[in-house]
C-alpha cells in the first residue's frame, strides 16, 4: 500500500503523477493539496488568507468561516474533482472524497493558538485541529472493489463540523491506520534543500534520529514541515520519499530512488 500525497503547488506535474500512478501495480490512496488554487479563489473573491505565527515559531494558515469556504471550493471541489477527472481519464477509478464523507478523516479542534501581538500574548481560536482517527473500513470498501480513494481536506471534528487540517498530519495518521509500506511525497523542489535556494543542495537520505534536530534548525512552515515528517516517520511505513512533482516521470522516479528518503 502506497500513500501519494500531491502538494498544492501551481508547477507540479500533475498529469505526469496520475499518468505514472496508472502503472504501478499496488494498491495507493492520494491525498492532495491546493493552496495555490485557494489563495488565488480567496484573491478573487477579495478574501485573502491571513497566516498566523505561534509563539513557538510554527506557521499556520488562520481558519474562520470564509477561509473554510474557500477551501471546500478549492480543496474538496475544484481540485478533487479534477484530479479525480483525470485519474479516470488514466483507467484509475478514482472516488472524491472530503475528509467530512463518510468521516473518513475524524479529528479534534485545536484549543486555540498562542501568538504574541504588539508584545501581548493571546489565544486566537479558529476552525483547524489535529486528525486523530481515519474511517478504515470506508477506506477499504473501496480499495477491495477497485476504487481509488482521493483525499482532500475538510476533515470532521468532534461536534461534527468541517475543520482545516495540515495533509502531512492527516497522511501520518493514515498511513498508520491503513498499514501503508510507503509514503511518496512530491513537492516543488527536488527533495529537502540544505539550502532551500540551492536546487543542488538536495538532502538525500534523513534518518528518524536527524529530523528532530533539523526541526530546531528550520522556521515557519517549513519547521511544521519537519514536526510532520517527525511523526510520519513513525507510523510504521518503511520509507518517506520526498520528491520532485515537476518532472516527466514524478512517480517513476521516486521509486527509483529520487528525491529525499527519510528510513
Amino acid at each position: 500500500m502506497i500513500i501519494v500525497k500531491i502538494g498544492g503547488g501551481a508547477t507540479l506535474n500533475i498529469e505526469g503523477i496520475i499518468s505514472d500512478l496508472a502503472g504501478v501495480d499496488e494498491p495507493f490512496i492520494i491525498v492532495h493539496g491546493a493552496n495555490a488554487l485557494r489563495d488565488q479563489l480567496a484573491e478573487d473573491l477579495g478574501r485573502p488568507k491571513k497566516v498566523l505565527t505561534s509563539v513557538s515559531g510554527y506557521t499556520s494558515v488562520f481558519s474562520d468561516a470564509d477561509a473554510v469556504d474557500m477551501l471546500m471550493m478549492a480543496y474538496s471541489g475544484l481540485k478533487n474533482k479534477r484530479l479525480v477527472e483525470l485519474c479516470q481519464q488514466n483507467g484509475i477509478n478514482a472516488v472524491g472524497l472530503s475528509g467530512l464523507d463518510g468521516r473518513v478523516v475524524q479529528g479534534r479542534r485545536n484549543k486555540g493558538i498562542r501568538v504574541r501581538e504588539n508584545g501581548k500574548l493571546r489565544i486566537v481560536r479558529d476552525f483547524s485541529g489535529k486528525p486523530k482517527s481515519v474511517n478504515v473500513q470506508l477506506l477499504r470498501l473501496l480499495l477491495d472493489n477497485g476504487y481509488t480513494p482521493v483525499l482532500a481536506i475538510p476533515i470532521i471534528d468532534e461536534n461534527n463540523v468541517a475543520i482545516n487540517s495540515e495533509n502531512d498530519d492527516i497522511v501520518g495518521v493514515l498511513a498508520a491506520a491503513i498499514g501503508a509500506d510507503k509514503i511518496l511525497q512530491f513537492i516543488e523542489a527536488p527533495g529537502f534543500l540544505e539550502d532551500k535556494d540551492d536546487p543542488g543542495s538536495l538532502v538525500e537520505h534523513i534518518s528518524k534520529a536527524e529530523l528532530a534536530l533539523r526541526e530546531q534548525q528550520v522556521e515557519g512552515r517549513m519547521r511544521r514541515k519537519m514536526l510532520a515528517l517527525r511523526k510520519m516517520s513513525e507510523c510504521g511505513a518503511s520509507a518517506v520519499i520526498i520528491s520532485d512533482g515537476r518532472v516527466q516521470h514524478p512517480v517513476r522516479d521516486a521509486l527509483s530512488g529520487a528525491g529525499t528518503k527519510i528510513a
